[in-house]
């Protein structure tokens, strides 16, 4: 006979919480490892923001926030890029963790789409966010995350695809 449903209710939600307790742990311990790593991060931070102005988007008729001058930032774009591979290498871990546990093919999928996500944002902010940055690199970053989105979704579909 097979096991009691609500036994393996109990072993999901055990399953999920070890996920997301993982998942957790790993983004607080990034966090702080980069903050640690990275010298005056907490000051990058600010000045960034308090940079921030609406910019006009060439050959548009659109006004979008962005930095006054988007190539002073490398420091904290850098401390951006490690978060988003730090993310991404998560998302390699629990992809592993999931078909060892043979967790239910959308949590699977879901981490399909989370791991195109971050690893895609990590080469775009390695590639457009730099010391050459200039506003029209700066706008073209923020089309590409929109682009990786769209990735993202396809990969999680795809991998739902691939279990019918």
């Amino acid at each position: 006979m097979s096991e009691n449903p609500s036994a393996q209710t109990r072993t999901y939600k055990a399953r999920e919480g070890l996920f997301a307790a993982i998942s957790v742990g790993a983004v607080f311990i990034l966090i702080g490892v980069i903050y640690i790593n990275t010298p005056g991060l907490w000051s990058k931070i600010v000045n960034f923001f308090s940079n921030i102005t609406l910019a006009h988007v060439a050959s548009t008729g659109i006004d979008l926030p962005a930095p006054s001058f988007p190539a002073a930032h490398t420091v904290l774009y850098g401390a951006v890029f490690q978060f988003c591979l730090g993310l991404g290498i998560l998302q390699v871990i629990l992809l592993a963790l999931r078909f060892m546990l043979h967790s239910p093919i959308g949590k699977t999928a879901e981490t399909v789409g989370n791991l195109v996500f971050w690893l895609g944002t990590s080469y775009l902010v390695i590639t457009y966010l730099n010391s050459t940055t200039t506003m029209s690199k700066w706008f073209v970053f923020w089309a590409g995350i929109l682009m990786i989105l769209g990735l993202s979704l396809v990969a999680r579909a795809f991998v739902l695809l691939a279990k019918r």
